[in-house]
């Protein structure tokens, strides 16, 4: 991180302020005068459109019939602060770059009441400008070139987007007038238009209308999931070494997370690395842990792709290489749970199916060892729900370009809907054995074990995206055993 520990002298000139640190470099009119000049014009032309921008098109177009003649504002978010001056890696929101294929921070789409759609963003610096326009790309640190790397300028971003694009100075000609707006993105955005009643309605559709994926978004997510099983096969050739470590567990999330950066964007989401008792939280990130061979690895990870888009898949793995019995015995019930669960997704069903089928095998499981004192038609009615205390959560949730995706779609079309050819989902169930649970016997405490995959409904039933990973657990014995070398 550069950083240079000097302040501005008596007598320099600044005529606005630019986004610079501290401790950043006075600047003489002499130097300003000659970094306007000597640059040669690296305007790209003939660029080639974005895959993605080849549908976004037909989505702006059904948003707009959605909302007949209304303004509707998107924003794509803007840098966080990390710390002091340092901002986290940026990423959109989904809603953004589903309609328009941009990434950069501080972009609005805005679709007007005749349907037509203009992105406004910011476009790359001048290097000639007069005062700070022209030194915005060697001083700001967070939108100058020199600082942060180039952006598109607005001849290549129409070509890149195949959208009517305008410079984000003129956002606020556009927003004369009442306009619904996804709320929460940009507070600029959010504190130039007064409230709507529809915003939230807004923010319903833009979840809902990314329920079902085209061939587009599959081929896509089965890059993420073909990606993801690579990284997974990484990993476990990194197990002699990670056993060895203190933080074991760390070093298993940074093997991935380098498989995530070199074929995509990122992790799609924190990876779960848990090893023994860990993996009986549900979302253990802080993979601080040793690793013992006489234990499970729960390792919950996806790759986002460059488009971003997630795989989510789950591995439970023994460290050893073998299961031990009560460690199959486990692995077993959850697997057999998650063939119940696959087995009932089918255009038609209700979403909330699987799970159900799912939860039978599991109640029906704990019954017969003894540890659910009631039968499983018991602990299945509403009243009940005792075999929850073993599994805590849902068996699946829609996967796309976020990790829950469509989480604020309505619950009758999502969770209360049935499955539709196109959606892609995860099955997941899972068993954790808390390490203090009195009602257990002490062989099963602190088991944990979660099996999931992705799934996308095709019109006979689901197509297993990640078929790639074994699941059973011989199957999983002798891969590992063939990554061992």
């Amino acid at each position: 991180m550069c950083e240079i520990p000097q302040t501005f002298a008596p007598g320099d000139t600044m005529t606005e302020k630019l986004n610079t640190g501290s401790h950043d470099l006075p600047i003489s009119d002499a130097l300003a005068a000659f970094m306007e000049t000597g640059w040669e014009d690296t305007h790209r032309s003939g660029l080639a459109a974005l895959p993605l921008a080849a549908y976004t098109a037909k989505r702006r177009a059904a948003l707009a019939s959605r909302f007949p003649g209304e303004r509707l504002v998107i924003p794509s978010g803007t840098l966080k602060a990390r710390s002091n001056d340092s901002d986290y890696r940026f990423r959109p929101h989904s809603a953004f770059t589903y309609l328009t294929a941009d990434q950069e921070p501080d972009d609005v789409l805005v679709v007007e009441p005749s349907g037509a759609a203009t992105l406004f963003l910011r476009p790359r610096s001048p290097r000639s400008a007069p005062g700070t326009a022209g030194q915005e790309f060697y001083r700001d640190r967070r939108h100058g070139e020199f600082w942060v790397g180039r952006r598109p300028d607005l001849a290549e971003a129409e070509a890149l987007y195949r959208i009517e694009c305008a410079p984000i100075d003129r956002l606020g000609d556009a927003l004369a007038g009442p306009a619904r707006v996804l709320r929460g993105v940009d507070a600029s955005v959010d504190g130039r238009i007064a409230p709507h009643d529809g915003d939230a309605e807004l923010e319903t559709f833009l979840s809902e209308m990314r329920l079902i994926k085209d061939e587009w978004e599959v081929a896509e997510l089965q890059f993420s999931v073909d990606a993801t099983a690579r990284g997974f096969e990484d990993v476990v050739r990194a197990l002699p070494r990670a056993m060895g470590e203190r933080r074991g567990e760390r070093y298993l999330e940074g093997v991935f997370g380098l498989r995530a950066r070199l074929e995509g964007n990122a992790t799609g989401y924190d990876s779960i690395v848990a090893s023994g008792a860990h993996a009986c939280v549900l979302h253990w990130i802080r993979n601080d842990g040793r690793l013992d061979e006489r234990d499970l690895l729960l390792l919950d990870a996806g790759v986002e792709t460059d488009n971003l888009y997630t795989a989510d898949i789950t591995r439970t793995l023994p460290l050893s290489g073998r299961f031990d019995p009560v460690q199959r015995q486990v692995y077993e019930l959850v697997l057999a749970a998650q063939e119940a669960g696959i087995a009932a997704l089918r255009p038609g069903a209700r979403f909330r199916d699987f799970h159900l089928a799912a939860m039978r095998v599991i109640a029906e499981g704990l019954h017969d060892w003894g540890v659910l004192k009631i039968g499983a038609d018991e602990a299945m009615e509403p009243g009940s729900g005792l075999y929850r205390r073993y599994t805590l959560c849902s068996s699946g949730h829609m996967l796309g370009m976020d990790v829950h995706d469509c989480a604020k779609a309505r619950a009758e079309v999502y969770l209360d809907g049935v499955l539709q050819e196109g959606h892609v989902l995860t099955v997941e169930p899972g068993l954790y054995l808390q390490p203090d649970d009195l009602t257990l016997p002490p062989e099963l405490r602190g088991i944990g074990v979660r099996i999931e995959d992705d799934l996308v409904v095709t019109a006979g039933g689901a197509r297993l995206m990640s078929a790639a990973l074994p699941r059973d657990p011989g199957g999983i014995e002798s891969w590992m055993a063939s990554l061992s070398g």
